[in-house]
């Protein structure tokens, strides 16, 4: 079964009701030179059970910093400044160190983008799974073991009863990427959180890693969310997509829709950048200008700089993400169909 088709038999996201992450007007603040700004600015969105949400967007929009924020792994120069992230009615941001370290990898888990910096490389990737067991259950070291055989064949490394004994470094990136997926899903999770985790591979092996993404979630039944700026990852695999720009996010809804129908000009750009909708005989086409400081935010709609579409208020009102259909929501003043090249 190819991805889409697994993708496709889940059927609709799940309803708000049966979300298992629902976050509301989460803010983190980062502390610079220049002063303290926001990273991630008011974000709200809910993940469904067994939905995967793709989150997209450029370099700089706040996407890994919205992850880090709901791990609690913030860098000593970040804060959560509001909001709340609620976990199954547990709110992650208003729980002590003590207790989140308790949630952390039982009840949520991440994949990080680069598995080689991840990983400890001075101990082998069977001691790094039994001490994530350990950590959380109380378990004998022999079936914490067990455990960890089973996990790494689920993840597709093949003969894991001696691979268990191999250090990060005897591992294949992609391979490096899978061990970083079992030690994600070993306690079996309600909610992975995985950044980028196809980035730094080839795409042969990105392809083998977004199957193993939707087969894992069709097997353990995990919701997901995946941290991308390649809006054809986003295709392969989730149900719904949250676009990110500049702290915010600004349009979200069904993956199908939004690529059949993106109205923020942010989404149409970053449709039109992907090589494989371009036009053949023309340029790609690109979006003027880069993603703001979070020093040099402009004052009312951050993409108003860069947007061919802007309007007069656009430049003198911030606008706010509303409903847009019953399945999507908008933060745009002047929203127009896609111009197909």
């Amino acid at each position: 079964m190819s991805v889409r088709q697994q993708v496709a038999s889940q059927g609709a996201a799940a309803s708000s009701d049966d979300a298992v992450l629902d976050v509301q007007a989460m803010t983190t603040e980062v502390r610079v030179r220049r002063g303290v700004f926001k990273a991630v600015d008011g974000v709200s969105f809910a993940v469904g059970r067994g939905e995967i949400l793709g989150i997209v967007g450029e370099s700089g929009c706040g996407k890994t910093m919205t992850a880090l924020t709901l791990m609690r792994l913030l860098p000593p120069s970040a804060r959560v400044q509001g909001g709340h992230a609620w976990l199954d009615g547990v709110d992650l941001l208003s729980l002590s160190p003590a207790a989140m370290r308790r949630v952390r990898g039982k009840e949520i888990s991440m994949v990080f983008q680069e598995p080689m910096t991840s990983l400890d490389p001075a101990f082998t990737v069977g001691d790094q799974i039994v001490e994530t067991i350990r950590a959380h259950e109380d378990v004998g070291k022999e079936e914490a073991l067990e455990r960890a055989v089973r996990i790494l064949e689920d993840v597709g490394i093949p003969n894991s009863g001696k691979r268990l004994r191999d250090y990060p470094h005897q591992f294949s990136g992609g391979m490096r990427q899978r061990v970083m997926l079992a030690i994600a899903l070993v306690l079996r999770p309600k909610l992975v959180v995985a950044d980028e985790p196809t980035t730094a591979l080839d795409v042969t092996i990105q392809a083998q890693i977004l199957e193993l993404i939707a087969a894992l979630r069709s097997e353990f039944g995990m919701s997901v969310i995946l941290i991308t700026h390649n809006l054809g990852v986003v295709h392969e695999v989730a149900d719904r997509v949250a676009i990110m720009y500049a702290g915010e996010i600004v349009e979200t809804g069904p993956v199908r829709e939004i690529f059949a129908d993106p109205r923020h000009p942010y989404t149409q750009g970053l449709l039109r950048s992907i090589p494989g909708l371009a036009t053949r005989g023309r340029h790609l086409p690109v979006i003027p200008g880069r993603v703001p400081e979070l020093s040099e935010l402009p004052p009312a709609c951050r993409f108003a700089p860069r947007c061919a579409n802007r309007i007069e208020r656009c430049e003198q009102v911030h606008p706010r993400l509303e409903a847009h259909t019953d399945a999507r929501e908008l933060r745009c003043y002047n929203p127009t169909p896609l111009a197909r090249r």
